[in-house]
Formats: structure tokens, C-alpha cells, sequence
């Protein structure tokens, strides 16, 4: 069974971006670039009908489209730190869409995520990585900023169980008001590429 979340994903030049951020980590297992997304809400591993129910309740989910900035970077752990990621600049309207979504999985009996929201693109999973090193790489990374991008929509991915996460599949998508068609296509490249290659 997939391990299922919803997500947003990195458009191509912000994918591009992140991944001048990769190397310079010892123990560090650095995350594909087509692999990079920002999750909105982790569903897990729930049976078809739930996933089916989930996708028809998020279909009425009527948010605009947005602008976003990936910016600083972080690592989860404290002192054994098991991730690096980069951040999001404050956006009252991605908070709002993962507010939604999050109200619509509890309402249909999935557990709240006992984790406060807190937005970013995993860059690597980490293991046996000193503090140190980490805390150098970050201060060598601190003022990581990448250029604003729009957000035309939400995606509902899966997963399956594999070392360093992904390869993540597209299952379904949701435009969000005034999304430029045309500008979501491209995102589609690296998800309909990793399809056909099965």
C-alpha cells in the first residue's frame, strides 16, 4: 500500500535552486531533486476507499493561487539531527490551504498530526551526522534565498518504502482559483517521466 500526503510541489528553477544547497554534509543522504516538495498534510498508509473519500472531499477546496519563497535553512533533531531542510518565507495563504486540507483529513476520521505545521523541502536525511557539522553547514547556508514562485496547485502524492524517500508519484491534482494552467505543466515533466519509465 503507498504511504500517501498531500504536497506542493517545487517548480523546476527553485528545484534548481535548492540543489546548489546539496554537498558538503558528512553523512548526509541527499534527496533527488525530482523528489523535492513541501508536504502539506501526511496522510499514511490508509486503505483505497479512504483515499478515495479523501480526494472527492479535497476536490471542493477553493483557495487562490499564491506566491512562495523558499528561504534559510534549518535541521530537525537538535542534537541528533536526522534532517536538513529549507524554509519558507511566512505566507498567510499556504497556511490557510494546509489548514483546510488538515480540517478535511479529521473530518474524515484520520488523526491530527500531533506536529505543528511547519513548511519546508527536506534536503537530506542524516545519519550519524555530528552536531557540528550540521551547525557549520547551516551557518555556511544561512542566507539561502530562492526566487518567489507561484503556487497553481496542490498535489496528492505517494510514496513507497525505499531508502532516502520518493520515488513520489503525482496521483491526483487540485488548481487552485486563478492558477495559470500552462505554468502546472510544467511540473508534470519528472512525475510523468518516472511513470512511463515503470
Amino acid at each position: 500500500m503507498p504511504r500517501l500526503f498531500t504536497a506542493l510541489e517545487i517548480p523546476r528553477d527553485a528545484a534548481l535552486s535548492l540543489s546548489l544547497l546539496r554537498g558538503g554534509l558528512p553523512g548526509a543522504r541527499w534527496i533527488d531533486v525530482e523528489n523535492y516538495h513541501l508536504t502539506l498534510r501526511f496522510i499514511g498508509d490508509i486503505e483505497g476507499h479512504v483515499a478515495d473519500e479523501i480526494a472527492n472531499a479535497l476536490d471542493r477546496v477553493n483557495r487562490p493561487s499564491f506566491s512562495l519563497t523558499l528561504s534559510g535553512v534549518g535541521a530537525f533533531g537538535g542534537k541528533k539531527p536526522h534532517a536538513v531542510w529549507a524554509g519558507v518565507s511566512a505566507s498567510p495563504d499556504l497556511v490557510a490551504l494546509q489548514g483546510e486540507i488538515d480540517r478535511i483529513c479529521q473530518r474524515l476520521g484520520l488523526p491530527a498530526d500531533p506536529r505543528k505545521f511547519s513548511p519546508h523541502v527536506t534536503l537530506a536525511r542524516l545519519r550519524n551526522a555530528s552536531p557540528l557539522d550540521v551547525a557549520q553547514y547551516l551557518s555556511a547556508r544561512g542566507n539561502f534565498s530562492a526566487l518567489p514562485f507561484r503556487v497553481g496547485r496542490f498535489v496528492l502524492m505517494s510514496s513507497r518504502d525505499s531508502v532516502g524517500g520518493g520515488p513520489y508519484i503525482v496521483e491526483e491534482a487540485w488548481p487552485l482559483v486563478g492558477a495559470d494552467t500552462r505554468a502546472s505543466s510544467r511540473f508534470a515533466s519528472a512525475s510523468d517521466a518516472s511513470r512511463i519509465m515503470r
